[in-house]
C-alpha cells in the first residue's frame, strides 16, 4: 500500500520540535550527500512504542535510513520502506514525506531473543527476507516501488544493495545508535553518500571507506555538534557545499475521529459482537505510533446504529 498522507498543521502536544537533516554536494556536485541528527527522533519513537534495546535498534536505524532516503522529496511526496522476513523481527514498516515526518512500527515486540544478547549483529533476527522502498511522488500516475531480497542483515549494507539494484545509484550508508550502559541511545545519527554518474572510481572507493570508518555519528550529535561541521570537517578535501537543512520529527496523523472512521467499516457481524460482549471499554491502538483510543459500551452501539438503526 502507498504510505499514508501526513497532514499538515500544529504538531500535537508534547512532542519534539525535530533534528535536522542537512543536504550537501562534495567533489563539484559528483557526490551528494545527506546527514540526519536523528537523536529526538529516536527517542520519540523508543517512548512512544515502549521500545526495549534490541527493538530500539531495528526500528531506529529504519527510521535513521528512510529519514537519508526522504532526503529529496519535495512538496507532497511520500516514501515507504518494507521489510517483511524469516526472521524474530518478522518485519518492519516505516514512513515519511516532504516535510521531514516520519512514523513507523516493528512487526514483533518484543522480539523473542534466545540467551542473552551479546552484541547488535542483528543478520540472525532478520533471516532472509524482501526489502521495499515505495515512492509516492506528488503529479505521478501511481506508486512506484523497488524490491530487493535481504542480502546482509544489516540495514545499512541492504538499503545501500536496494539503491544500486533497483535505482542503479551507488551509495554508502552509515546509520549509527550508540548505546550506554543502562541500555539507553544517548544520540543518534545517520550519513548517506550517493554518486553521480561523473564521479570517478578512485573518489567514489575513498568514500565508501571514510563512510564505514566513519566515527560515531551518535556520539557526535550527542555532545552537541551541527550536522553542518560535521560535514565540513570529514570531507574538506572534496569542498562540501550545503544546500538547505530542514527539521524531522516522529508525527503520526491519527486522531480519535479517524479510528472511529476506521470502525464504522467493519462488518456489522464484528460491530454486533463488540456491542453485545465488548470486553469495554475497547482500546484500538495506532500501529504506527502506539496511541490508545478507548471506545466505551455506548460509543460502539452507537456506530452500530449508525449503519443498523433498527436493531
Amino acid at each position: 500500500m502507498p504510505p499514508t498522507a501526513f497532514p499538515s498543521g500544529t504538531k500535537p502536544p508534547g512532542e519534539s520540535g525535530g533534528d535536522r537533516l542537512v543536504r550537501f554536494l562534495l567533489a563539484g556536485g559528483s557526490v551528494r550527500g545527506a546527514v540526519v541528527d536523528g537523536s529526538r527522533l529516536v527517542a520519540d519513537m523508543r517512548r512512544r512504542h515502549e521500545l526495549g534495546v534490541l527493538e530500539t535498534v531495528v526500528l531506529g536505524r529504519a527510521f535513521l535510513g528512510l529519514a537519508l532516503l526522504s532526503s529529496g522529496l519535495k512538496g507532497e511526496d511520500r516514501l515507504a520502506l518494507q521489510i517483511r522476513c524469516t526472521g524474530p523481527i518478522r518485519g518492519l514498516s516505516v514512513e515519511a514525506n516532504a516535510s521531514g515526518e516520519i512514523r513507523g512500527f516493528l512487526e514483533q515486540v518484543p522480539i523473542p531473543v534466545e540467551g542473552p544478547l551479546e552484541d547488535l549483529d542483528l543478520r540472525r533476527f532478520f533471516g532472509a527476507g524482501l526489502l521495499s522502498v515505495t515512492r509516492v511522488i506528488e503529479g505521478a500516475r501511481r506508486p512506484f516501488t523497488g524490491r530487493v531480497e535481504l542480502a546482509y542483515g544489516n540495514l545499512a549494507l541492504d538499503l545501500a544493495h536496494y539503491c544500486l539494484v533497483s535505482e542503479q545509484i551507488p551509495t554508502a550508508f552509515n546509520l549509527s545508535l550508540p548505546l550506554d550502559r543502562d541500555g539507553t541511545v544517548p544520540g543518534a545519527g545517520g550519513l548517506m553518500l550517493q554518486a553521480m554518474p561523473e564521479a570517478i572510481d578512485r573518489l567514489l572507493a575513498d568514500l565508501e571507506r571514510i563512510v564505514a570508518d566513519f566515527p560515531s555519528l551518535g556520539e557526535r550529535f550527542a555532545r552537541g555538534e551541527p550536522p553542518e561541521a560535521i560535514v565540513a570537517s570529514a570531507f574538506a578535501p572534496w569542498e562540501p557545499v550545503v544546500l538547505d537543512s530542514r527539521t524531522v520529527a516522529f508525527r503520526c496523523p491519527c486522531h480519535r475521529a479517524r479510528i472511529e472512521s476506521l470502525l464504522h467499516l467493519l462488518p456489522i457481524s464484528e460491530l454486533k459482537e463488540m456491542r453485545d460482549h465488548g470486553p469495554f471499554p475497547i482500546e484500538i491502538r495506532c500501529r504506527n505510533c502506539n496511541a490508545r483510543y478507548p471506545f466505551g459500551r455506548e460509543e460502539i452501539a452507537r456506530i452500530y446504529g449508525s449503519r443498523y438503526p433498527d436493531n
